[in-house]
């Protein structure tokens, strides 16, 4: 328990923000949230989370790796070393995410936190799987320094979690010295916006004074239009994570010549050689003509598949809160199954063919890996018997309303 990342540590506060955040569009009617984006953005989260458990094991090993055999001086534990640890990972958090929107191959990483055309608090959970592979390194400069790995990692945690509370719009802006300081929703929203003009602007984590020292700063003007310029169109979190990659490959495909193909994946996205036309800067959003990409269904299914995710979210944060004192194949078959059921949630939220399917595939996977925990001595099989049954209603409820057949796309 004691090695928990505050960021796990922290999951119950951010569902009650994002509860009063619910409660509070609920009562100006402001339509803040939809239930398959913000379901999808917390998949996002969950996938990111699950299969961080396994990606720290190098990226965090690496930077020890420096710290201790490279590192020319020994810092104390003292309240401004540790001070001025948070300054520096806020620093280099600043050019690590300023070069995952300039650089293709960084995009990759980054770009699943920027797919949601919303703009809420479950927005800052959709996080990448990937991204941490793309940056760990922009933080060995603290390393050689003599920055304990301890103090990373925890002043990384307070980095991300300060980084929460700015992704609403219910905040319209903080007195000016804070403004001038510190990133808020203000800035942050502007980082989000997909309008030519908001692009790559505001990379900060906590301190904006890194955008203002090196130029990407942009005031907030009208409210942007969020998301990314070549829309995701899907509530599946693992094609999330996979289709930038496709899209990148097809691209190189597309480039001719070994030097150009190599070329496109540093370069900005949009850069392409003068043989195709060269760079093709963002269009401007005709915002009378958007449109969400949304798939509308009926209210009944919104409530069963609400249901279902809650159970969900109960089942992953126990297994964060205790995934310390299981083996790591323990580890591995309950993350997996986890991730396949949150795929399969927003497949349901996509196609009314696939509801039915999706759902039954969904409880054999949750009563296959149940039963295993139950034959390892793990689990009472008094809670196999529970799932067996709250599976098999679900199903039936499912069936039997006929709710799989009034999914519409719009």
């Amino acid at each position: 328990m004691e090695n928990l990342d505050p960021v796990v540590l922290a999951i119950p506060v951010f569902f009650i923000l994002m509860g009063a955040e619910v409660a509070y569009d609920y009562y100006k009617q402001r339509k803040l949230y939809r239930l398959n984006d913000a379901v999808a953005n917390i998949s996002c989260g969950i996938v990111e989370q699950l299969t961080g458990l396994f990606a720290k094991i190098f990226t965090v090993a690496a930077y020890h790796f420096i710290f201790v055999n490279f590192a020319i001086f020994e810092l104390e534990n003292t309240w401004y070393w540790i001070l001025i640890a948070f300054i520096g990972v806020d620093f280099f958090y600043y050019w690590a995410h300023r070069m995952s929107h300039q650089v293709n191959l960084f995009w990759l990483g980054h770009v699943v936190h920027h797919q949601s055309e919303d703009y809420n608090l479950s927005v800052a959970l959709r996080q990448s799987t990937f991204q941490k592979m793309f940056t760990f390194y922009f933080y060995f400069p603290l390393a050689f320094l003599g920055f304990k790995t301890e103090w990373f990692v925890l002043m990384g945690a307070f980095n991300l979690l300060y980084q929460f509370w700015i992704h609403t719009e219910v905040i319209k802006n903080m007195p000016r010295w804070y403004e001038f300081l510190f990133n808020t929703p203000s800035h942050h929203r502007v980082h989000h916006g997909r309008d030519p003009k908001y692009i790559d602007k505001n990379h900060a984590g906590t301190l904006m004074i890194w955008d203002r020292m090196f130029g990407t700063f942009k005031k907030e003007e009208e409210t942007p239009t969020y998301g990314i310029t070549t829309p995701l169109n899907s509530w599946n979190p693992v094609m999330a994570n996979v289709k930038p990659f496709m899209s990148l490959w097809e691209e190189i495909k597309k480039v001719p010549g070994v030097f150009n193909k190599f070329k496109l994946v540093w370069m900005p996205p949009g850069w392409y050689p003068t043989s195709l036309g060269g760079f093709r800067p963002p269009k401007p959003v005709d915002k009378d003509s958007y449109r969400k990409f949304d798939i509308e269904i009926s209210p009944g299914l919104n409530v069963y598949l609400l249901v279902q995710y809650i159970v969900v979210l109960g089942l992953t944060s126990l297994f964060l809160f205790n995934a310390g004192a299981m083996s790591t194949v323990l580890q591995i078959v309950v993350a997996a199954s986890i991730v396949a059921s949150v795929m399969l949630t927003g497949m349901v939220f996509e196609d009314r063919r696939k509801a039915i399917i999706a759902e039954v595939a969904r409880f054999l996977l949750t009563f296959s890996v149940m039963g295993w925990l139950a034959a390892s001595g793990m689990l009472p099989v008094a809670a196999l018997a529970a799932v067996a049954v709250f599976g098999i209603g679900s199903i039936w409820i499912l069936q039997r309303t006929g709710l799989h057949e009034l999914v519409e796309v719009e």
